[in-house]
């Protein structure tokens, strides 16, 4: 597995870069349609190869990544971010997401009082 050209499974390399926690979720959003390679769909233990382009889907966030290398195992997260770049499209996005989630509600100032918990509680409720 140490060769470069050879190439690794899919969820196992999502999981070796660690973006994602388990190898069992990774599985899941590969089977589950949220990961493509090379604009494809694909399945779980479709091999990835260095130089492949990977659209991964998390929560609402959309990652564009190029794989750079083949991990021999799950190391740290600053080993594992040497095997993928991540591109300057995916960044801006992911930018531009951030700073609209932040600027939508500003964080209230201490513990909300009786009326302002009630208020909460019938907005959650819809």
């Amino acid at each position: 597995m140490s060769d470069e050209s050879a190439g690794l499974r899919i969820d196992k390399w999502l999981w070796f870069v660690r973006l994602f926690k388990s190898r069992s979720q990774a599985t899941e959003a590969v089977a589950g349609g949220l990961v493509h390679v090379n604009g494809d769909r694909v399945k779980p233990s479709r091999v990835v190869h260095v130089d492949d382009r990977l659209h991964i889907t998390k929560d609402e966030t959309r990652l564009e990544v190029i794989v750079r290398g083949m991990p021999v195992r799950r190391g740290p997260a600053p080993e594992a971010r040497l095997h993928y770049t991540e591109t300057e499209d995916s960044i801006a996005a992911r930018e531009k997401q951030r700073e609209r989630r932040l600027a939508v509600a500003p964080a209230p100032e201490g513990r909300p009082d009786k009326h302002a918990r009630r208020v909460l509680r019938d907005l959650r409720r819809g």
